[in-house]
């Protein structure tokens, strides 16, 4: 299991907090960090980035979108955190120029986002960087998802992120059986599941089915200012998924049916009748 806090947008532009966050990620069990990136001024219309918003950072859209949004500059001081304390990181691009800036830090993945898995130029962009791609399937169908798959290539490894996009979504819809019918219909493909639950329990399920990849909303405080934080694990949580999905991880084993070496004392001190 490869376990991703994502930071998203939670840090609230404070990069005191970033760095708070990411360490308490890694000391949760996370391989790897995640981040949001977007271009205001290109992801939203003038009209609406004009229109009133009351925020932290003052009473209109755009002065909440500026404010929750990372320069270059800090991106760089993200990598060398994350170097610092041993942790992947990486984030989901909502621009091509966004996109271009992520591709300079050498990512382990470039994701794209569910409301991205049906623009066609952006998909073949992310490929043409040759990296891993986790494919995110909110939103979409099978068909959907196979034309999602056919134009990012099949040279390019693919990681398809079941996920539905509720925000939070209730435990009644979040489909984990979707992880199943993903492994069934496009065989050899890594199956991941990016949850938006409050709690951890589909999470575990997933682990159960075969999900690879676990993504997960990640914050200190479910409290704190953020339209992404009721779907979001505090540390305590985080911990609890990286512990326990390990353990399902082992328990699941290989699946072969096999007599285990233990099992042929059982059996010859059981089986009384053969001589």
């Amino acid at each position: 299991m490869y376990l991703i806090a994502e930071i998203g947008i939670n840090h609230n532009g404070n990069m005191d907090r970033v760095d708070a966050m990411i360490r308490a990620a890694a000391l949760a069990g996370a391989d790897a960090v995640k981040f949001q990136k977007r271009r205001i001024d290109v992801v939203y219309t003038k009209e609406f980035l004009d229109s009133p918003r009351e925020s932290p950072w003052g009473t209109t859209q755009r002065a909440q979108k500026e404010g929750l949004e990372l320069l270059f500059e800090n991106y760089k001081e993200i990598d060398r955190i994350c170097k610092e304390v041993g942790i992947d990181w990486f984030a989901s691009a909502w621009d091509f120029e966004s996109l271009a800036m992520m591709e300079s830090f050498n990512p382990p993945f470039h994701k794209i986002a569910s409301a991205f898995n049906c623009h066609i130029p952006f998909m073949k962009q992310v490929a043409s960087y040759g990296r891993p791609v986790m494919l995110s399937t909110g939103m979409a169908n099978v068909p959907m998802i196979r034309k999602a798959r056919a134009i990012i290539g099949y040279e390019v490894p693919v990681i398809l992120m079941h996920c539905v996009s509720i925000y939070p979504c209730p435990d009644e819809l979040c489909n984990i059986r979707a992880i199943s019918a993903l492994q069934a219909n496009f065989p050899g493909v890594q199956v991941g599941y990016s949850g938006h639950e409050r709690g951890i329990e589909p999470t575990l399920m997933a682990i159960g089915l075969g999900a690879e990849y676990i993504e997960r909303h990640f914050t200190l405080d479910r409290t704190d200012y953020g339209s992404d934080q009721a779907a979001s694990l505090e540390p305590k949580g985080l911990a609890l998924i990286s512990e326990y999905g390990r353990q399902i991880e082992v328990c699941m084993g290989t699946g072969e049916i096999t007599i285990e070496p233990g099992e042929e004392k059982c059996a010859d001190s059981l089986r009384y009748w053969i001589k």
